[in-house]
């Protein structure tokens, strides 16, 4: 299984969109600072997550997530988060 996933910072008032295989390992990467992008909004909160059967699913939803579309639809569901 493939997931992509919003995780928000509520110290940087942002959000980060990624794709894992592993949801628990990689959410553990980023609030334990091994993630350079994300070191400095530690703690991050997984705010949404969708599962796929395939990478192939997971990147397209990741790389639609983040455009402008993308961010509308998030907007839409969450408010400012997205």
């Amino acid at each position: 299984m493939f997931y992509v996933y919003l995780i928000f910072s509520k110290k940087l008032n942002k959000k980060y969109i990624g794709m894992t295989d592993d949801l628990r390992k990689r959410l553990g990467e980023h609030n334990s600072g091994k993630s350079n992008f994300t070191s400095k909004g530690m703690p991050w909160e997984l705010t949404y997550y969708e599962v796929f059967k395939n990478k192939k699913d997971a990147l397209r939803e990741e790389s639609f997530l983040k455009t402008g579309k993308g961010r509308e639809r998030l907007k839409y569901l969450f408010g400012r988060v997205a």
